[in-house]
């Protein structure tokens, strides 16, 4: 039986991450999926929110938003749209996104209400993984 995982992470614009690990938390649309080594295979959207994994011992955390995630038994591949790793994100300009999506929630029609959650949902996202909120 296969003991690690490799996870790979990247987005349009680059190679975010390629390590081996024992565990995997992913954001679905649907929910929070686990994984660990020789999980059945499967492929899911990528919702909004941090990305976990485990590596000799100590948790990670990245932010995610959009995309797909295919799961085989040694690899979990991530094609997200946005991914940033905990130093690559600015805290301030986070603290200003959720506050101008706070701002427009209350005034969004049912046109643009997802995008308005998903702004909400990313800079909240944004805030935990950065150390930004406690």
């Amino acid at each position: 039986m296969v003991d690690r995982l490799l996870l790979e992470l990247v987005t349009p614009q680059r190679r975010v991450l390629s390590e081996e690990v024992v565990e995997v938390r992913i954001p679905g649309i649907l929910g929070e999926l686990g994984v660990l080594p020789g999980h059945t295979p499967l492929l899911t959207a990528l919702g909004t929110g941090p990305l976990a994994y485990t590596q000799a011992g100590v948790e990670h955390r990245l932010a995610v938003q959009g995309g797909f995630a295919e799961v085989l038994p040694d690899r979990v591949t991530v094609l997200a749209r946005v991914a940033e790793l905990p130093g690559e994100i600015d805290l301030e300009a986070a603290r200003r996104q959720l506050a101008e999506a706070e701002s427009r929630l209350p005034k969004a029609g049912a046109e643009d209400i997802d995008e308005v959650n998903d702004a909400l949902r990313l800079a909240v996202t944004r805030l935990e993984v950065g150390g930004g909120t406690n």
